[in-house]
């Protein structure tokens, strides 16, 4: 019996690559928490078999998947739908974070036409992070194994689609129904929802979490974006991204650098990369201001672009969505 695990980030695919519980173990690394969606297009072409498409680094999927990985079954070439038919069996191990939680419900979406996939398919819910333990631990794991059925496919693709959406509503509705199939799943919307503008100070949870770090005298950039003090919806690079972002707005929040450089000396390397809060950052930590009173705002939260004048928010007291 020939076994496939899909791992829904590229730290536990190296877990359980090397807990050697499957034929071959390979993961999904696409962050959709932070930025702009890719497009449908975007995501199957990388998915496709390579071809002169794929003529950047990353394009496909199996870039950056080690040698060796998938001897036997074929090559760094295959596409991914061709790569599942070779196997009996098929497990997708979903950490609980809500990329994670994402990244499950698109491949979900993505495979519900094609039965000869779901058939053999099932889900391991891990009730940590894998990656947070070790190879030879993960051997040992007796979690249990959820056959697909239709109501995870229907679930999955209503939450994709939702998140996908022009605007928040439908991913706030979806709370309003029964997601229990997907146990993670309605923890994550919130979570995720969470980072839509405060109804007070404009930023998103972990934007705050960022501003209250380094209010409690963190000034080193590597410090201020290590992942383990934020939240579980960014990593390390969407904080780092954040908080780029948050320091060049014509009206910071942050500064970073040495105020007594500006910023052609900063990015020349004639000033340390120090972390330090504004007048406007102590106000929004203070929540005493609003980010976007001073500031233009175009950036995205799933497929909803926010403007200044299509500012979706989120009030964390009510735990609501507040329209434009």
């Amino acid at each position: 019996m020939s076994h496939l695990i899909l791992a829904t980030n590229d730290r536990a695919e190296d877990t359980l690559r090397q807990s050697g519980v499957a034929n071959v173990a390979l993961g999904f690394y696409p962050r959709f928490v932070w930025r702009k969606l890719p497009s449908d297009e975007q995501l199957l072409m990388g998915l496709e078999r390579r071809s002169e498409k794929h003529c950047n680094p990353g394009d496909h999927w199996l870039d950056d998947v080690c040698r060796g990985a998938l001897e036997g079954f074929g090559t760094r070439d295959i596409g991914f739908l061709e790569l599942c038919e070779k196997f009996d069996s098929i497990e997708i191990w979903v950490d609980p974070r809500p990329n994670d939680q994402l990244v499950l419900v698109w491949l979900l979406d993505l495979v519900r036409p094609y039965k000869q996939i779901t058939t053999k398919l099932s889900l391991v819910h891990a009730d940590d992070i894998v990656a947070n333990y070790a190879p030879e631990h993960v051997a040992k794991w007796k979690l249990p194994a959820f056959k697909v059925a239709e109501n995870h496919l229907v679930t999955a693709s209503h939450a994709w689609r939702a998140y996908r959406a022009e605007t928040p509503e439908s991913c706030f509705d979806l709370l309003m129904t029964d997601l229990t199939i997907l146990p993670r799943l309605r923890s994550a919307l919130i979570a995720v929802l969470e980072e839509l503008p405060d109804s007070v100070t404009g930023l998103g949870a972990s934007e705050m979490d960022l501003l209250d770090f380094v209010n409690e005298g963190h000034t080193d950039l590597r410090r201020v974006c290590e992942a383990r003090w934020l939240r579980d919806v960014f990593d390390e690079d969407d904080a780092r991204d954040a908080l780029l972002e948050l320091g060049a707005y014509s009206a910071p929040p942050v500064l970073l650098g040495d105020p007594a450089f500006d910023n052609e000396d900063r990015y020349f390397g004639r000033s340390e990369w120090k972390v330090t809060l504004t007048e406007l950052g102590r106000s929004l930590v203070a929540r005493e201001d609003d980010m976007w009173r001073h500031n233009p705002i175009k950036r995205w939260w799933g497929g909803t672009e926010l403007t200044n004048e299509r500012l979706w928010r989120w009030d964390r007291e009510t735990r609501s969505l507040v329209a434009p």
